[in-house]
């Protein structure tokens, strides 16, 4: 098995980090979709990542499908619970955290734009986006310790991996001291080595 992906994705870290909780060995090689010599777009047609290579000489790409791949191949350290209610709320904190995700990336993208051609409204639209968001995680999460339920889930990797991101690339986003429950769970997970050793780095 073989994930590819890059070492500034929060997606290719969500990855990563389920792999590393789930004590699956996986090769990790770096490529970016960006750079004219990447070969991301013959093993994913959508020419995205992160994809996972598998043995059998098929490739799984988009996040959601791949950690949900990884968690039922390894019954150890389940981090979805079965389908249920539970279960929902798990998906939902994935699809509001790879929202934010999604939406930061195309701040970043736009800005990297010769300045004449960005478009002011189309990031400034992100950027709500982002801050509705992040305000939303934070209302959900509460006083709670964790995302969903009593323990740590998918819910927490993908919320670590957005907060994670928006630290990397938006360090003017203050979102530490405007939402300190937040800021609570993301320390809690960086204590993880599985989040430490992944934290988004330039190569």
């Amino acid at each position: 098995m073989k994930l590819i992906g890059s070492l500034t994705s929060p997606f290719v870290r969500k990855v990563r980090v389920v792999l590393a909780e789930k004590k699956i060995e996986c090769e990790f090689e770096i490529d970016s979709p960006w750079t004219p010599e990447s070969n991301v777009p013959n093993v994913n047609p959508l020419g995205k990542i992160p994809v996972l290579a598998l043995d059998d000489d098929i490739a799984l790409f988009d996040s959601r499908v791949i950690s949900e791949y990884l968690d039922n191949v390894a019954p150890n350290n389940k981090l979805m619970p079965a389908p249920n209610r539970e279960r929902t709320e798990v998906k939902r904190w994935e699809a509001l955290a790879d929202g934010v995700c999604e939406a930061a990336s195309t701040v970043f993208l736009e800005r990297k734009r010769p300045k004449m051609k960005q478009s002011a409204e189309w990031i400034a639209r992100q950027q709500d986006k982002v801050a509705r968001g992040v305000e939303y995680m934070a209302d959900q999460l509460g006083d709670r310790p964790w995302c969903v339920g009593t323990h740590f889930t998918l819910a927490d990797i993908c919320a670590g991996c957005a907060l994670g991101y928006l630290d990397f690339r938006f360090p003017e986003i203050d979102w530490r001291k405007q939402y300190p429950g937040l800021d609570h769970l993301y320390g809690k997970l960086m204590q993880r080595p599985a989040f430490a050793e992944t934290a988004p780095r330039e190569p």
